[in-house]
């Protein structure tokens, strides 16, 4: 485990960005067929809104401490790049928000006054679980507060809680079987489809076709939190100490790539063993934002 919460939070958000970097260089192929040998795609790989949007909730937590919805509202906010491949909800939410919009309001009427149950609390809370891990009463309570600035659906919710639980459990649990690591995850998950999901996951552990899982769990082509986390939870599961083979296997089976490689990678991470992420990768990777106050890992 990293020396203390702040820089297992920063080696995940590195982990993090190298998942959703890799991963969006499959934005173009129909799957990792393309690479049959498993070679890397030629770099610069540039990462997506996934890892802008955990830069944000890691620079909150480093100034305050915990989650403060409205500062981090405001960072989403601020930090909007439209290049970086935002969700239609957040592209028409965001400039709302920055424009002095309630986020409170807008996050509640989206999809008809629904809320989004969509990956997008998930796809960039694997830090803020890194950071709290210590104390996983504390790991949902803010995982909760992160998601609900932009998810007001409880599957939302519900997959923001299951990847920070994942994220805290990597890094103080290291040691549990793979069915003792989904059922951690699983006991602090409010019931619904992602818990129903992470059930399933559990059953096809020993399955080890991953396209066969992506067809029972999912694989985040419909970007909701019930079909993209179950899946992740189970290559995490299967493949938690070998940063390398979890993304090829995120990256087999298509769907939303950069989003299931950015929380996978991002939870792996945790672990706070820097060490773990590819060097040559990581000189591929685009590096993350100054103002994210994270320091640049040996590259």
């Amino acid at each position: 485990m990293a020396a203390n919460p702040s820089t297992r939070s920063a080696v995940s958000l590195h982990g993090l960005a190298l998942g959703d970097a890799f991963g969006s260089q499959f934005f173009a192929l129909a799957n990792y067929r393309s690479f049959p040998d498993r070679t890397p795609p030629a770099g610069p790989w540039e990462w997506t809104d996934d890892t802008q949007m955990a830069c944000c909730v890691h620079r909150v937590l480093a100034d305050h401490g915990v989650i403060d919805q409205d500062r981090l509202a405001a960072s989403f906010a601020a930090r909007y790049e439209p290049h970086r491949g935002y969700g239609a909800a957040m592209v028409r939410m965001l400039p709302l928000v920055h424009g002095g919009g309630d986020w409170r309001a807008l996050s509640a009427e989206l999809f008809e006054g629904r809320g989004s149950w969509g990956n997008g609390a998930a796809m960039r809370v694997a830090p803020l679980g890194a950071w709290f891990a210590d104390d996983l009463t504390e790991v949902v309570r803010q995982a909760v507060l992160s998601a609900e600035v932009t998810h007001a659906h409880p599957e939302g919710v519900a997959g923001a809680v299951a990847v920070a639980v994942a994220a805290a459990t990597v890094a103080t649990e290291p040691g549990l079987p793979a069915e003792g690591f989904l059922d951690r995850i699983a006991e602090h998950v409010p019931p619904g489809m992602v818990r129903d999901g992470i059930a399933e996951a559990r059953r096809l552990l020993a399955v080890d076709d991953p396209g066969l899982a992506a067809r029972t769990l999912g694989n985040g082509s419909r970007i909701s939190a019930q079909d993209t986390v179950p899946f992740t939870l189970w290559v995490t599961a299967r493949e938690r100490h070998d940063f390398e083979a979890a993304m090829w296997t995120t990256a087999a089976v298509g769907g939303d790539i950069d989003t299931t490689c950015a929380i996978v990678g991002g939870i792996i991470a945790s672990s706070g063993h820097a060490d773990r992420l590819p060097a040559e990768w990581r000189r591929r990777c685009e590096p993350l934002p100054d103002w994210a106050g994270v320091p640049p890992l040996d590259r």
